[in-house]
């Protein structure tokens, strides 16, 4: 499941050995009004065709996973770049989800990137803003209300023994100060599936079939 607006693709680059896993992708939906992130995961897990499955969710989508898990019988249960209790949310997010603050935060800086693209200064931002552009996709402000919302209002506080939670050192949206029990990567920052992609694809099959961070062999 990939994180808030994204789209699969941030995925692209994830290989995994084909003689041992199948790789399934799952996408957002847009949601019903004021519908709880309990009942939208329920709709998600319709999707979901194979049992004793390995699930994996990155941000905002690991928060989802964690409630789709609730509903489902897993092998393993995956969070990348995520949290998995309030606890471990940054303070600013808490303070936004208990004050009602999120209410005056602006959703049409979803369409920052058409912006930036237009005034972008140095080769830095040009270079980046198409990768913006292609793996956040969904614009539907509906579902950008709803998601950041129920970002900053979970109460999760899932102890799961088949949880595992790998997660950067150099996050700058789930600060790794507030992060416990996690797989460290060093360096890792949120968007690691993307760009530390070479990481995952020699570590996490040995994470998916044990759950210990067990180097694959060539």
């Amino acid at each position: 499941m990939p994180g808030m607006a994204a789209n699969p693709l941030i995925f692209e680059h994830i290989e995994l050995p084909e003689d041992q896993f199948e790789m399934h992708y799952l996408e957002w939906i847009i949601p019903f009004t004021n519908e709880a992130l309990k009942d939208y995961a329920q709709r998600i897990n319709a999707y979901i065709k194979h049992e004793n499955i390995v699930l994996i969710g990155v941000s905002f989508g690991g928060l989802l996973v964690q409630e789709m898990s609730n509903y489902l019988n897993l092998r393993r249960l995956i969070i990348i770049s995520s949290v998995k209790s309030r606890q471990e949310l940054p303070r600013r997010m808490r303070y936004a989800g208990s004050t009602g603050f999120i209410k005056l935060l602006p959703t049409s800086l979803l369409y920052y990137s058409d912006y930036m693209e237009k005034f972008a200064i140095g080769d830095y931002l040009k270079k980046r803003i198409p990768l913006y552009r292609r793996y956040l996709s969904i614009r539907n402000t509906k579902y950008i209300d709803w998601a950041i919302k129920n970002m900053v209002n979970w109460n999760g506080n899932h102890s799961k023994q088949n949880l595992i939670h790998i997660h950067g050192d150099k996050d700058e949206i789930f600060p790794y100060k507030y992060i416990k029990g996690c797989i460290t990567v060093k360096g890792g920052t949120h968007i690691m599936i993307v760009n530390r992609y070479k990481w995952f694809n020699e570590y996490l099959p040995g994470i998916i079939l044990t759950g210990n961070m067990i180097k694959q062999q060539n």
